[in-house]
């Protein structure tokens, strides 16, 4: 199964692709639209953005042959204004999916959070730090892509095949008890629990 995780925004939004390999995970591809300029007044309108998520996310669907597309959940924001324009990004980008046949999950950032890091209210420095130790992604140009990731991370696991083994939920949840007892490294408390094989990127 290959899944294609969406970090939804208005000017810039992030795509990470993982395959389920038996009961391994393997990382696939990563990027960033850039839909505007990230600072100031937005240098092109909405309606163009929207045009261009449904174009630069069909042709990365296109290429990928993802089956599963995982957003993130809508999540509470002060500027109602900026809550508008994330709506209906993130509704350009379930829309286009749904064209493709894609099947539909999504995750808060809590959620997601939980899984990758251990806690839910850890950073997303925090959060990338975890991608690449998962995936074996040397980086990431933006949080936007690393979080797409992490979204992907958080759907296999939840369906329990992103695992080593059946247990390897409970494994990774005590490995992360673990962690906090003993302040291990990130990578010590996971190395026993996911599995990541052939990391590679398609262009």
């Amino acid at each position: 199964m290959r899944i294609l995780g969406i970090d939804p925004g208005s000017r810039l939004m992030g795509f990470g692709c993982l395959d389920i390999i038996g009961n391994q995970l393997r990382y696939v591809s990563h990027g960033t639209f850039k839909l505007a300029n990230t600072s100031g007044r937005a240098d092109v309108p909405l309606e163009r953005r929207l045009l261009s998520i449904y174009e630069d996310l069909s042709s990365v669907i296109k290429k990928l042959q993802p089956k599963v597309l995982v957003v993130e959940k809508i999540f509470f924001a002060k500027n109602a204004v900026s809550a508008l324009k994330l709506g209906q990004a993130r509704g350009a980008a379930v829309l286009t999916g749904a064209i493709h046949g894609l099947e539909f999950y999504e995750y808060s950032p809590n959620e997601v959070k939980q899984v990758v890091v251990g806690q839910g209210h850890a950073d997303k420095e925090q959060v990338a730090r975890m991608v690449r130790i998962l995936t074996g992604c040397p980086g990431f140009s933006t949080f936007d892509a690393s979080d797409a990731l992490a979204l992907a991370i958080c759907h296999a696991h939840s369906a329990g095949i992103s695992s080593r083994s059946i247990g390897a939920h409970q494994a990774l949840q005590e490995s992360i008890r673990q962690h906090k007892k003993k302040r291990l490294t990130m990578a010590e408390a996971v190395a026993s629990s996911m599995s990541v094989t052939g990391a590679r990127k398609i262009r």
